[in-house]
This record gives C-alpha cells, structure tokens and sequence, in this order.
C-alpha cells in the first residue's frame, strides 16, 4: 500500500474520486495536487489535504490561486513544469495520473523515470507513446497499474497467471454509450446534449464523447495491447451494455475469468493504491439477485466508425496512433463547442490519418510532433 500521493488532475471525476477513497485510507497523505484552472475547487482541495505542492495549468490560475491560499504552508507551480514537479516530488511514492489528453504523457514518464508507482488514468499516454512508456517502466522497474475500469478488470483478471503464453485473448467490455442501436441516419440527428448522457458512468466531458462515438474503446484497445503486450488479434470488444463486467480474459484452455462489480470508478482507484492488498470500500457491493440479465453484442462499426478507425490504427502502429489521438482531441473539442456535428469528429480524424506524415518507429520528439501535426490538421480543415 502506498503511503504519499501525488494527483495530476485533481479537479476531474477521477482526480476527485481519488481523493474520496484517500480521505478514508488510514496513513496516506497527499504531496502534490495538480487542476486546469478549477481555481475554487483546487482551493477547497488545498484546504482539506494541505498538499506540499499546487499546480495550475497556467500562471493566471496559479496567482488567483495563491491569493485564495495565502494562509496555507503550501508551494504553487503552473504549466508542464509544474506537472512534471508534481509527478517527481521526492515524497510521494505514487502518482495518480488523471489528467486528460496528450498533456500527460511527459509527466507519467518524469514519474516512472523517479521510481514511481503510476496509477494510470491517462489513457493518451499508452495510446501514442505506449512502447516507450512500458519499456521506461521495465528499465526502472516501476509498476504501471491501470485505474480504467476495463484495465483494471483484465489486471485482476492476470493476477495469477503467470504465463502469458496461456492467455488466448483480452474482452474488453463496452456499453455502447447513448446511442447504442441508433443507425448512422438516426446519428447525424445527435446533440451535444444528446452525447453527453451516458447511460452508466458519470465522467469529464471528452471521454463521455469519446463514449458516444465509440472512439473511447479503440483507445482502449490500444492501451491494452501495450499495457500486456498482445497483439491487435488477441483484444477483442464486446457490448455489454449493463456495465456490471468491466472485462474478460480468455485462456487457452477455454476458461474465461471475469472481473465484475458495480459501475463505479473508486474500485479501480482504490486497487492502485492498496496493491497488492485489499481493502473495504465504500462503493456498494454487486448485488446478483438485483442487477438484471446480462447481456452481450457485436459492436457495429458501420455506425460508430471511429472504434474501427482506432483498430486500423493499433495495426499500422507507429505515428498513426498519436495522430488519430491528437485530432480525436481537437475534434471532440470542436464538437463540445458546437463548431461540428458528431460524424464530423470521425471526418476530422480520418483526414488527419490520411494526411499527416507516417512513421513507423518513431522517436518521442516524432510523436509530439505527429500530435501537434494532427491538432494542426483538424483546425485547419
């Protein structure tokens, strides 16, 4: 069990259910918290777990910041310099890394080149750079312990195995979000409003997008093929539109283990911080008798495009991966300010794919700049 905190993202749904399930963990303080420019929300944070460090994403937010603590013993850092300060605080064991998008790829490499515990929430940093990073986490012997609720399933699910020539293949679960059923007619029709209804999760804005076009789940068959090194054939999706299995891992003997539990992401939070024990939790446990049939179906990739767009992208690999990442962002950005329709997030990221330089082994200068080439693309189009 970890004994010091650090949280890049404090302010999000996952930064916040973290600290939820630390103020009741016995012994575990927190060293550093990092936000965007949730200045209040950081303020009220600061006071309850008075970090060693605050971050804010620009130096507006962190001198408005500074004057609402004034009283408080606490440093106050902005921008990646200021991540990268809170991923590597000598006194936290742990890092949290829930902040959205590319911007937390350097930081959870400065945290796993400090010897770090990385709880990882970030899905953007395996997804573009994920070779690098778990090859970082084998030279420094580091772990990596996913904080997704599908990532985690599958980690429970390998934890006794000890060969992974017996595993056959990965099941990522889906819910297939708001617009499960809906035909691509029905689908040029959706709001903003529309897609930001999940049936089951309450989360940020852009991975609730990233729900509803389906884009999340190819992301995440991304991060699962880094995180147990498998190959694009051996991770599948299924919808399971319960959300009570959160994944499944296949072995060769034909066994199947599931990992399930009610829809709520302090269970996978609380793991990362108590492996390799467990605790109580004050999530309410899965009641059989209570939730239902369970259900499952193929994903239909005609309609939600960009879950088969992610998958031809795992396939090539290399830089297509941060380039459908960078203008799946600036897109999904666009859409939340009204600016495109939601198919346009899937025209916007095909155009970048197919227009933005490939290369196959790149180097992490060559993957910021495919990201920044990608983000580019989108505005520009």
């Amino acid at each position: 069990m970890v004994k010091c905190v650090s949280i890049l993202g404090s302010t999000g749904s996952i930064g916040r259910q973290s600290l939820d399930i630390i103020s009741r963990i016995a012994g575990v303080k927190v060293a550093a918290l990092t936000a965007g420019t949730s200045v209040e929300r950081m303020a009220q944070q600061c006071r309850v777990f008075c970090p060693e460090l605050a971050v804010m994403a620009t130096k507006e937010a962190a001198d408005q910041l500074a004057k609402e603590i004034a009283d408080l013993p606490i440093r106050i850092s902005f921008g990646e310099e200021g991540l990268i300060e809170a991923a590597t605080i000598s006194c936290a064991d742990c890092v949290i890394t829930a902040v959205v998008g590319m911007v937390g790829l350097k930081p959870t490499l400065a945290a796993i080149r400090a010897g770090k515990r990385v709880g990882l929430a970030n899905k953007e940093t395996l997804v573009c750079a994920g070779e690098l990073v778990m090859a970082e986490a084998k030279a420094h012997n580091v772990e990596i312990i996913p904080v997704d609720s599908e990532h985690s399933a599958i980690y429970q699910c390998l934890m006794g195995c000890h060969d992974r020539s017996e595993v056959k293949r990965l099941v990522l679960t889906c819910s297939g979000g708001p617009f499960f059923g809906m035909s691509r007619e029905q689908l040029r029709k959706v709001t903003k409003a529309d897609a930001l209804k999940h049936p089951n999760w309450k989360m940020g804005a852009k991975i609730t997008i990233d729900c509803a076009t389906l884009m999340n789940k190819g992301l995440e068959v991304i991060e699962a093929m880094r995180l147990y090194e498998m190959p694009l054939e051996q991770v599948d999706v299924v919808i399971h539109r319960q959300s009570i299995i959160h994944s499944m891992v296949e072995f060769v003997d034909g066994a199947v283990m599931a990992q399930m539990g009610t829809p709520d992401m302090r269970l996978p939070i609380q793991l990362a911080l108590t492996y390799p024990a467990r605790t109580t939790c004050p999530v309410d446990a899965l009641d059989l008798l209570s939730c239902g049939p369970l259900t499952f179906s193929e994903p239909d990739l005609k309609s939600f495009p960009c879950l088969a767009l992610a998958m031809e992208c795992a396939k090539k690999g290399g830089t297509a991966c941060p380039v459908m990442n960078g203008a799946n962002e600036e897109a999904v950005a666009k859409f939340l300010r009204d600016e495109i329709g939601f198919y346009d997030i899937y025209r916007l990221v095909r155009h970048a794919v197919d227009t933005v330089p490939f290369i196959q082994n790149p180097t992490l200068e060559e993957i910021l700049e495919a990201d920044r080439l990608a983000r580019i693309c989108v505005n520009d189009s």
